[in-house]
């Protein structure tokens, strides 16, 4: 198989674990001040991803190198013509691991409100922005001759990409508060599988839309299926959450989303930035690829390491596997660090 194409699939897996693991971590952050009414009980919430979520964000790091390394033309086009709202989730991440953090480091109502407001903002901002920014790939933008985006930040405020980021913004919601219910006890289990249910709802209407519009601009036969999935796979989510199965209803909503960016990438393909300007000016996996010698490289460095990165993030999440309620958390001291206690060492 071409290693253009071999590459294209890998770039499309990385961002479907990026989503599915850090589309998780995006809805906690955004459910803080929903399920965690008390301080205690926003501690348990914080917990519940904070051994977590840098490593999901390692799969960010390697789709963007990935994507440099093998189409350097997509990225640099991508990356210049995105420049505002990339820049400005780069920047909601960076603030947004600050706040995990710094949150426990002085014992003050004021100190820990400031820093959930910017776990908060810096989860949502993501969330909404990366769907306006894979909707406008898959609608394609204003790709001039020489590979140069035309016109301004505002054509990327579009309706479709707007729908897109509405998607992904409900979807991640509806996963943070699968995997609340997954790892926590009593109260805040209790309000996440019923917050599940109620966001779920919007977000299954939100996504067939997005995914019947996104089928109508680039459909083919591979991408119908996968919506299909996707589709499925969130009513089924849904049931598992009101018979109380958290388990299978957090596996609905992963398969959900890795489904649903599969279809996205199926019916981008062959391109991987459609020009709507001229179908000349695309760019594609044959056009943006580079050279056959670096992608050769690529699949040697690749097949040697993944493995490694796969098993250290399992190993992460079998070790942080327990749930944990407001019984785990110990009392904060006057001052300094809380001490963790011993099942979990990331408890703050």
């Amino acid at each position: 198989m071409d290693l253009g194409i071999v590459w294209f699939c890998l770039i499309a897996l990385l961002w479907i674990g990026y989503f599915t693991l850090e589309g998780f971590d995006f809805g906690v952050g955004m459910l803080l001040p929903v399920l965690g009414r008390t301080e205690t009980e926003r501690r348990v919430v914080v917990n519940t991803i904070g051994p977590l979520w840098d490593g999901n964000e390692v799969w960010l790091l390697v789709a963007g190198g990935a994507t440099f390394a093998a189409f350097p033309e997509w990225y640099a086009a991508m990356f210049s013509g995105f420049f505002l709202p990339l820049l400005v989730i780069v920047l909601a991440l960076i603030v947004r691991g600050l706040a995990f953090e710094y949150r426990a480091k002085r014992d003050s109502p004021r100190w820990k409100a400031r820093w959930d407001a910017v776990i908060i903002t810096g989860s949502l901002i993501p969330a909404l922005l990366w769907g306006v920014a894979f909707g406008n790939i898959v609608r394609g933008v204003r790709l001039g001759p020489d590979q140069v985006l035309q016109g301004s930040v505002l054509d990327l405020l579009n309706p479709y990409a707007l729908l897109g980021g509405l998607t992904t913004l409900l979807l991640f919601l509806t996963h943070g508060a699968m995997f609340l219910a997954l790892k926590t006890t009593g109260d805040i289990q209790v309000r996440a599988r019923r917050l599940s249910d109620q966001v779920g709802l919007a977000a299954a209407v939100v996504a067939v839309a997005f995914l019947a519009w996104s089928f109508a601009l680039r459909g083919s036969p591979g991408s119908a299926v996968l919506s299909v999935i996707a589709a499925g796979a969130l009513v089924a989510g849904l049931v598992a959450s009101r018979l109380g199965r958290d388990g299978w209803a957090f596996l609905g909503t992963f398969v959900t989303i890795g489904a649903a960016v599969a279809a996205l990438f199926t019916g981008l393909y062959p391109d991987v930035l459609p020009s709507r300007l001229n179908d000349a000016w695309s760019l594609t996996v044959t056009n943006a690829a580079s050279s056959a010698y670096t992608l050769k490289i690529m699949t040697i460095v690749a097949v040697a390491f993944t493995p490694l990165v796969l098993l250290y993030q399992g190993w992460s999440y079998w070790v942080f596997r327990r749930r944990i309620g407001t019984q785990h958390i110990p009392a904060a001291p006057a001052s300094g660090p809380p001490a963790a206690p011993a099942h979990s060492p990331a408890v703050r």
